[in-house]
């Protein structure tokens, strides 16, 4: 089947993230924008994904627990994981690897936590836009221990990206790559033998409701589940276009 997706979206909880970037608004916006699976990804932290994930349940759609790692060598990391137990257990040990610096709202933004009916539970003390003691050359193997996988983002820009950070793409065990929405993948696997054979997704990376990607790029995939996404860019992905 054909699945319509954006994987790579922030809340709230990252200070970047708007702060209209709440579970229910972004499901909601998701829904008009046709899209089949979501992915919940903020900045180095899970902690919004068990509310989005009952959001969702709720409205028919399919969102997977994930982050955007920020490796040591400043190089971001989409991690996607098939259940929310996993995510969490991620969650917890990438925030022992963060350095103890305390965010401060008024220079980086709110870190909200919240509920499934969009009420804030909390914030998170610990400044989330840091990089982590993570090397690029362990997240993929990382994130398997904990049944996810994880795909480079959007390797085609200037900041944050592998390409940026490191000048290539590294032979570290991924399995699938992401660009943005000016990407060009056929010209980016040309230059990069690392990407040869494997999908290249395309995603928002969304910190506001109105850059949540329409249902334009797609997987061809068994069925539209967090499990059935992961073992298809593990290396069994029928299709893929945008």
């Amino acid at each position: 089947m054909k699945v319509y997706y954006d994987l790579h979206i922030h809340s709230c909880l990252s200070p970047c993230g708007d702060e209209d970037m709440t579970p229910n608004n972004i499901v909601n916006m998701a829904r008009l924008a046709g899209l089949d699976m979501i992915a919940l990804t903020d900045h180095n932290s899970c902690k919004n994904c068990p509310a989005i994930l009952k959001v969702a349940e709720r409205a028919g759609i399919v969102a997977l627990a994930g982050m955007e790692l920020c490796t040591a060598e400043e190089c971001h990391v989409v991690c996607l994981f098939p259940d929310i137990g996993a995510a969490m257990e991620f969650d917890a040990m990438v925030e022992k690897t963060l350095p103890p610096i305390r965010n401060r709202p008024d220079a980086f933004g709110e870190q909200v936590i919240m509920d499934d009916g969009d009420k804030a539970a909390g914030s998170y003390e610990t400044l989330l836009i840091t990089a982590s003691s993570i090397s690029i050359d362990d997240v993929a193997r990382i994130v398997g221990e904990y049944r996810g996988i994880a795909l480079p983002a959007h390797i085609d820009r200037p900041s944050y990206s592998v390409i940026s950070a490191l000048g290539t793409v590294p032979e570290a065990g991924f399995r699938a790559f992401e660009v943005s929405r000016e990407g060009d993948p056929d010209r980016l696997a040309g230059v990069y033998p690392a990407l040869r054979g494997h999908p290249i997704l395309c995603n928002s990376d969304a910190h506001e409701l109105c850059r949540i990607q329409q249902a334009e790029p797609w997987l061809e995939l068994d069925c539209a589940r967090p499990e059935a996404l992961i073992e298809a860019l593990n290396g069994n992905l029928k299709g893929w276009g945008r």
